[in-house]
């Protein structure tokens, strides 16, 4: 009787409704516990998760309640469910891969990043994301097939309104008792986890886009008031140089070797009695490499472009989105490449595998004044050379050097590595027979080291290719790791492999993770291994330094590591702090939990100088943050120029035509051209050994330069294999 009754009720205009409702509930808390990471600890959170989407949902479903018509009733209805599976549905894929939910401006600007996009996505895939979908391919089913039957009867306005105002009282009453809980929620908190698990990922969109719109009101409002606290604030911070090492790369070329994923824990680890990346090893223990064994990564949501920020800029990404994505097209930038330019003629150039589009690559470094930025388009295009994330990394280094050698110098280039990057795969034929891999139960873990070492191969070749063409007396090369590769859900099944305990691992372990390597090297330098803490918000000006630039007048967060002065602490964009002596995390103060960085052991009662250590470290941690932001989300660079720099003119720059403007920069300057083929009368490409597969039988692909290069204008390749239409420009 029960059952004939549920069934009669569902035929019903409000039973359809609410077995939407309920459905959609179900299918919420089941990714909650199944693919989301709450930190739910008692009872009472656990209600609230569960109250959390229901508010939201009666709100949105009970829209279709407008509608009279009742087959548009029925159609508004699953269409808002559908959309709500779909919101649930993104933030899952992207809690897999960044461990974060999605914000407004990352949806916004999703057109940006989608194009780099392509077998990754596919394999953060699960069979349990069928369980989002079915209710609804099965309510549709029953539809159509007149199961479920729909409702002709007139409800008037009285029944919405009711369901509106059910809705709204349910979704206060969520609110009330997340406030119980987790008092000023939404005015204190500095974590998107914290308003997800108690208001809903439906509420967390809500209340990010107010936030991003007060952001951009803010932004419309900006004054050179803010600017002034901030170039206060900056001043106060500079650091004098030290004389040992301040000019000793003067007029050098600069290689930035961008290590995808790349964390420190794999320096000198062996796995199954083989190193993982015996050449990167030897380059962190070389006599002239300054090296850095607690370098920590800071990027947020941006990942990879937060990383390349604040290596070009030394400020931070931005709280709530990728600054390039976000802000990249429009903002004035104090970047790497232009200051280079003013202050010691520098040619630049990125090399990266992936479309130009990517993270918005393609307008953001011409806003920081890159002259060259060779994407996909500049490089083989048969399918086995990518994977992943674009061109396999020593195919991309293999067919780089023959626009490198055309560069005038100095030059400072970026390198932008993909291979080693998740879901970590690797095809058959770029496996080192030699090298075994970990056999964890962790799919990742055991990939990971297989890219990792691939990278450090491909790291090889392309240095034995500097030393060969005689580059590597004349350059600095930079190596960094841009962030994590692997998240910290596998820590736990990683720790047996570096050394600790899977029983015992903590936050304190988690922070530790976030190192990653720091490297420069040059024949100039007297290497050592430096253990003081650093961070990526400090290179920018201590690459300046060692190429003997000041960056007294620049706005930057970061400070010169090699200066006598130098405090060793760092702030995450979470706001987790790591100093020489405290891991602060999430930034609370003693309030939160504090770890002794020395012995790992949590600190639990605080001597007064303790407090007082912490209490300033929170604090300057906050206003770097803060300052931060506020320069980029207002844009008031646009306000500041300093004495001896020129803004960019981003107008100026076509990354179609880049050979064409080499060679005619080449032909203008004839003898007096600083290109190391000029420098050598003949093309170094033929020095460049690689044993990667793919071009075994394509050797012409790293000396030749394309026909549709070569060409007048850049044309899209098509990805399709050929072996023809190169030319010899030697």
């Amino acid at each position: 009787m029960k059952k004939k009754n549920l069934i009669k009720f569902i035929q019903t205009r409000t039973g359809f409704f609410c077995l939407l409702v309920v459905l959609f509930t179900l299918k919420y808390i089941f990714a909650a516990y199944h693919d989301f990471n709450l930190g739910i600890s008692d009872p009472y959170q656990h209600i609230i998760m569960w109250l959390s989407p229901i508010g939201t949902t009666i709100l949105l479903i009970g829209i279709g309640f407008y509608f009279p018509k009742p087959i548009v009733s029925y159609c508004v209805m699953l269409l808002m469910d559908f959309a709500d599976t779909g919101l649930l549905f993104a933030n899952i894929l992207n809690y897999r891969q960044f461990s974060d939910f999605i914000t407004v401006k990352t949806i916004a600007n999703a057109g940006k990043v989608a194009p780099g996009l392509g077998k990754s996505a596919v394999a953060l895939l699960q069979f349990s994301d069928l369980f989002l979908w079915l209710d609804l391919i099965v309510i549709i089913g029953l539809l159509i097939a007149r199961k479920i039957k729909i409702d002709p009867k007139s409800y008037g306005l009285l029944t919405p309104f009711a369901i509106t105002s059910f809705g709204a009282v349910v979704l206060s009453l969520n609110v009330f008792m997340a406030e119980s809980s987790r008092p000023r929620l939404l005015g204190t908190t500095f974590d998107r986890s914290y308003i997800v698990k108690y208001l809903g990922i439906n509420t967390f969109t809500i209340y990010d886009g107010i936030k991003n719109e007060q952001t951009e009101q803010v932004n419309r409002n900006a004054n050179t008031a803010d600017l002034n606290k901030i170039l206060a604030y900056t001043k106060k911070g500079k650091l004098p140089v030290n004389p040992q090492y301040y000019g000793v790369a003067k007029g050098k070329n600069v290689i930035i070797i961008h290590l995808e994923s790349f964390q420190q824990f794999l320096i000198d680890l062996k796995v199954n009695g083989k190193e993982v990346t015996p050449f990167l090893n030897s380059i962190y223990h070389s006599r002239h490499s300054l090296s850095f064994a607690n370098f920590y990564h800071q990027v947020g949501i941006g990942r990879t472009s937060d990383a390349e920020n604040m290596l070009e800029t030394s400020t931070f990404g931005i709280s709530d989105g990728s600054l390039f994505t976000a802000l990249g097209s429009s903002n004035t930038f104090q970047a790497a490449p232009q200051i280079l330019r003013e202050h010691g003629n520098y040619t630049s150039a990125v090399f990266h595998g992936n479309v130009g589009s990517f993270w918005n690559r393609d307008d953001v470094y011409k806003n920081m004044g890159y002259n060259y930025f060779f994407d996909q388009n500049y490089f083989s295009y048969d399918r086995s050379d990518r994977i992943g994330y674009g061109i396999k990394d020593k195919i991309m280094f293999a067919e780089s050097v023959k626009y490198l050698e055309r560069m005038q110098q100095p030059f400072y280039t970026k390198f932008i590595t993909v291979t080693n990057h998740t879901p970590f795969d690797m095809d058959e034929e770029d496996l080192d027979p030699s090298f075994k891999t970990a056999d964890t139960n962790d799919k990742s873990i055991n990939n990971y080291f297989e890219t990792a070492h691939y990278l450090d191969q491909a790291v090889r070749e392309f240095f034995n290719y500097l030393n060969r063409s005689g580059l590597s007396k004349n350059t600095m090369v930079v190596i960094y790791g841009d962030h994590y590769g692997l998240s910290n859900s596998e820590n736990e099944t990683l720790a047996p492999i570096v050394g600790e305990s899977s029983d015992t691992w903590n936050s304190y372990n988690n922070v530790q993770m976030q190192r990653v390597p720091f490297m420069i090297y040059s024949p100039k330098i007297k290497g050592e291994i430096k253990h003081e803490v650093a961070g990526e918000i400090d290179v920018l000006p201590t690459l300046l330094h060692l190429l003997g630039i000041s960056n007294r007048h620049y706005v930057q967060f970061g400070n010169d590591l090699l200066s006598p002065k130098y405090k060793p602490w760092i702030v995450f964009r979470n706001g987790t702090i790591v100093s020489q002596k405290y891991v602060i995390i999430g930034g609370k103060g003693q309030k939160g939990v504090v770890y002794d960085r020395q012995s790992g052991k949590q600190i639990i009662n605080f001597t007064r100088q303790e407090k007082i250590e912490i209490a300033a470290l929170a604090k300057k941690g906050k206003m770097s943050l803060k300052y931060s932001d506020l320069l980029n989300n207002h844009n008031l660079l646009r306000f500041y120029t300093p004495a001896g720099f020129k803004p960019v003119d981003p107008g100026q720059f076509d990354y179609l035509t880049n050979f064409q403007q080499m060679e005619e920069i080449r032909e203008k300057l004839k003898g007096h051209s600083t290109a190391l083929i000029t420098k050598h009368h003949k093309s170094t490409t033929n020095l460049y050994k690689t044993d990667a597969a793919e071009l075994s039988g394509r050797h012409e692909e790293i000396t030749n330069i394309p026909d549709s290069v070569s060409g007048n204008h850049l044309v899209e390749k098509k990805n399709k294999s050929s072996k023809k239409g190169r030319k010899s420009y030697n």
